[in-house]
């Protein structure tokens, strides 16, 4: 499987790197291959040496403005011109997405992931790894959005929240056949 990771590339502590870090190496151990954002740094990088140290293959998607953090010895490094194409690149070589811990720009490419799941442009699964807790508000409001009739279909057909790494990969496994 190509998995997409959307993450932060900044440095954490370890109540997110542990999660992150245990994902990645079941991502490699499992012979997947780790979509990213292609940066050497941060949380990035805790899960770039986690799939290629369990023996996983490292495909990455960087942008031409953070072309000097890119991480070198990827199996593949693409340079896209600016954000919008970095983003369509990386839907494009996933078969499923799952999105850990970040700021603002991993919030922007979860949302516009489940904006294009949800009118149909794509069917991939997305699982929301949700480490020590930091997405329990998104969570709640995505629920109120459910409730409210904002989503036009169920939530659990939009994303998949995972609270635990061997959680999020068996989600994956299973929606793509791959156990």
């Amino acid at each position: 499987m190509n998995i997409c990771v959307f993450l932060s590339a900044a440095d954490l502590d370890d109540r997110y790197t542990r999660p992150a870090r245990e994902f990645a190496e079941l991502l490699g151990k499992g012979g997947h291959t780790l979509v990213w954002g292609g940066s050497d740094v941060g949380l990035m990088k805790v899960v770039a040496d986690g799939v290629q140290e369990a023996g996983g293959r490292l495909v990455g998607i960087s942008v031409d403005f953070l072309s000097s953090k890119t991480r070198a010895g990827a199996d593949e490094m693409v340079i896209a011109k600016d954000l919008a194409e970095r983003k369509a690149l990386l839907l494009e070589r996933a078969d499923a997405i799952v999105i850990m811990v970040g700021g603002t720009g991993t919030l922007d490419e979860a949302t516009e992931i489940l904006e294009l799941k949800k009118h149909g442009l794509h069917t991939k699964p997305v699982v929301l790894l949700n480490a020590a807790g930091f997405y329990d508000g998104l969570k709640e409001q995505f629920r109120r959005m459910e409730d409210e009739g904002f989503l036009p279909l169920p939530l659990n057909e939009l994303v998949f929240f995972a609270e635990e790494p061997v959680g999020a990969l068996a989600y994956l496994e299973e929606s793509l056949g791959t156990q």
